[in-house]
C-alpha cells in the first residue's frame, strides 16, 4: 500500500470542446508544468493541449491506472459529460501562480 502518495487521472483540452488528453501521474504539479514547457514534444505538445480541465485523485496507482484505462475507452460525449459537470466554464485548473486548484468531482 502506498499511504503516502497520491496519484491523479486527469484530463487536458485544447480549448472547450476542443481536443482531449488523459493521462496518470503522481505528481500533478510537476507533470503540468512539464506539459507547459519545452520538454513535452508529444501529443500534448503537437496539439496545444495544456488546460487542466478535470482530475481525481487516488491513493493506490492500479485504481488511478484502471480509471485512466477506462477512460480513455470513453465515448467523447461522455468525458465531455464529466468535465462538464464538474468544471462547466473549462476553467484552467492550474493558477496563474501554477497552483493546483481544487475539483469537486461530483459522480
Amino acid at each position: 500500500m502506498n499511504a503516502d502518495k497520491t496519484y491523479y487521472v486527469y484530463i487536458l483540452a485544447s480549448k472547450k470542446n476542443g481536443v482531449l488528453y488523459i493521462s496518470v501521474t503522481n505528481n500533478l504539479y510537476r507533470r503540468m508544468n512539464e506539459h507547459r514547457s519545452e520538454y513535452g514534444k508529444g501529443f500534448p505538445h503537437r496539439y496545444h493541449v495544456t488546460k487542466l480541465v478535470y482530475y481525481e485523485q487516488f491513493s493506490e496507482p492500479y485504481l488511478a491506472i484502471c480509471r485512466e484505462k477506462a477512460m480513455k475507452k470513453w465515448y467523447r460525449k461522455w468525458k465531455i459529460e464529466l468535465i462538464e459537470k464538474n468544471n462547466p466554464e473549462w476553467k484552467d485548473l492550474v493558477s496563474c501562480n501554477g497552483e493546483i486548484l481544487s475539483c469537486p468531482v461530483i459522480r
